[in-house]
């Protein structure tokens, strides 16, 4: 049994309710670096988090299996091509996954392989973000963490297989792809001060409603810096921890929610108490108490 997730952690897969994966690779970060830090950083506050919920849920029963990092190489294709790999193979064993990164490129690997995973079926993709990510290419690369929803609509879904929460910064390319795809659901942070995140979470339901699988890529600077500092592009007007942790349990609830990844924390950029990885950790424990309901 590994030193983290306390009294939760398992060495075997198939009693686990929890598959983690942790992939320490900022190498497609813009501004601010540090990103590769986070698995470590997120699992290093488990071992003092207790089983329980925001809301006092208890979930001792529950089991988390740590499979650790994906060995980090200089060959981002060869890298990418070993992500891709590992995380198909945990999501071949039936588990929820939650993957670890990472800047925010290496959701185009684990796009790879949920749409492997789940081929055939009617899959779709649900983002909280900061930025839309919609970018064809950023600073001459088409694998930059400004670029993996873009590949995402390439490669494996339509527009209308994508919903963005949060956003609140546009590159130009990005305004235009929404004008000419208005299928695409686009919650920005502002309509969720306008409307409320009840609201927000309607639409989302609703959106989803007769998909069979759906992944979850969450850029932890959808939340306002205040609730979260270390990440490499923070933008002001942002959600609170508390709407975010509110969606993200009624969607986990109403949702078929197969897998997600948990981004962009920057452990390096972070105040000196790292409150930034204390709320990715927060959101994995809201989203094992979800998996307790479900058991």
């Amino acid at each position: 049994m590994n030193e983290y997730w306390r009294e939760i952690s398992t060495d075997n897969c198939e009693e686990a309710d929890l598959c983690i994966l942790g992939i320490p690779f900022d190498g497609a970060a813009s501004v601010g670096k540090g990103a590769a830090l986070a698995p470590d950083a997120v699992r290093v506050c488990t071992k003092v988090l207790p089983p329980v919920n925001s809301t006092g849920l208890r979930f001792p029963e529950i089991h988390v299996f740590d499979q650790g990092d994906v060995a980090f190489s200089l060959d981002w294709k060869a890298f990418f091509q070993e992500v891709e790999d590992e995380a198909f193979s945990l999501l071949n064993s039936g588990k929820f996954c939650l993957f670890i990164g990472g800047d925010h490129s290496v959701t185009i690997p684990l796009a790879n392989a949920f749409a492997r995973k789940y081929e055939g079926e009617k899959i779709g993709f649900i983002h909280f973000d900061s930025h839309p990510d919609l970018c064809d290419e950023y600073e001459g690369s088409r694998w930059s963490h400004a670029c993996p929803l873009r590949r995402v609509l390439e490669d494996h879904i339509s527009p209308r297989d994508l919903a963005q929460i949060g956003i609140r910064s546009y590159e130009s390319e990005e305004i235009d792809l929404y004008r000419e795809h208005p299928e695409l659901l686009v919650i920005k942070a502002y309509d969720i001060f306008k409307s409320g995140y009840q609201e927000a979470i309607n639409r989302i339901v609703s959106h989803f409603k007769g998909y069979n699988a759906l992944y979850l890529t969450l850029d932890i600077d959808v939340l306002d810096p205040a609730f979260a500092p270390g990440t490499g592009t923070p933008e002001a007007g942002g959600l609170s921890s508390r709407e975010l942790l509110e969606i993200l349990n009624q969607l986990m609830e109403q949702l078929p929610i197969k897998a997600m990844d948990l981004v962009e924390i920057s452990p390096s950029l972070d105040t000196t108490n790292q409150i930034t990885s204390w709320a990715g950790a927060k959101i994995i424990y809201e989203i094992l108490g979800q998996l307790h309901k479900k058991k």
